[in-house]
């Protein structure tokens, strides 16, 4: 398993992109929200770490690996000031704690479709997890194909004033789908991509996503017989 982390700034650098992104001037308290941030920051190494740990712990006893590789991010002042003003939300720090639960994140890419539910149903199994939000587009994916399950869990952090919880976002989704995601993600996005390609291979790439369901399902299948 591959635990890759980005954006993991530090908080002088921090403060730099909030300059650069116009943030400092639209907060109303710039101290708070570098706490928040380093709160959240410190809430998802937990969250990686209970990861590893549940991963390392189905190597040893059931000879398997549920979790490929995991992909640890925080999201950079610029992407945080943008999803504000499109979501509508106050630009204030209150608004923050109650509307925004994927400053911090992580990526669970899995071998199997089964995998998926193993890791979730280990991970809020835990005393300390509690679970915020859930989301399940495995089970009932978006209209244009995309599937994976979305968690945010709650996790204490311990500080040297005591403990305090923090939110984390969480995407668990197999190789496949995750692999599907990264490619409709570009042609959404990718500004110079043709307007009439990009509609062109939405269809497609919807087509796509059932057919790849079937083959990781397919495989999935495999792999339970030969144990």
């Amino acid at each position: 398993m591959i635990l890759q982390r980005r954006n993991f700034l530090n908080l002088g650098e921090l403060q730099r992109q909030m300059e650069l992104s116009g943030l400092n001037d639209r907060l109303d308290n710039v101290q708070r929200f570098s706490q928040i941030y380093l709160l959240r920051r410190l809430a998802l190494k937990e969250v990686g770490t209970k990861l590893e740990n549940l991963d390392d712990e189905y190597s040893a006893l059931h000879f398997h690996n549920p979790i490929h590789h995991m992909e640890e991010r925080m999201k950079n002042p610029a992407s945080l000031l943008e999803k504000i003003e499109r979501k509508g939300y106050g630009m204030t720090i209150d608004s923050i704690q109650e509307n925004v639960f994927d400053i911090a994140g992580i990526r669970v890419v899995t071998n199997y479709i089964d995998d998926i539910h193993r890791v979730e149903d280990a991970l809020v199994n835990q005393d300390d997890i509690t679970v915020v939000k859930r989301k399940d587009y495995i089970t009932k994916p978006k209209s244009n194909g995309y599937r994976s399950l979305h968690l945010v869990v709650s996790v204490p952090v311990f500080l040297a004033e005591g403990a305090q919880t923090a939110p984390v976002e969480i995407q668990i989704r197999t190789i496949g789908m995750d692999m599907w995601a990264s490619l409709e993600h570009k042609l959404r996005y990718k500004n110079h991509i043709d307007p009439d390609k990009a509609q062109k291979y939405a269809g497609q790439l919807k087509d796509t996503a059932r057919q790849l369901n079937q083959i990781e399902a397919s495989m999935q299948g495999i792999y339970q017989d030969l144990l």
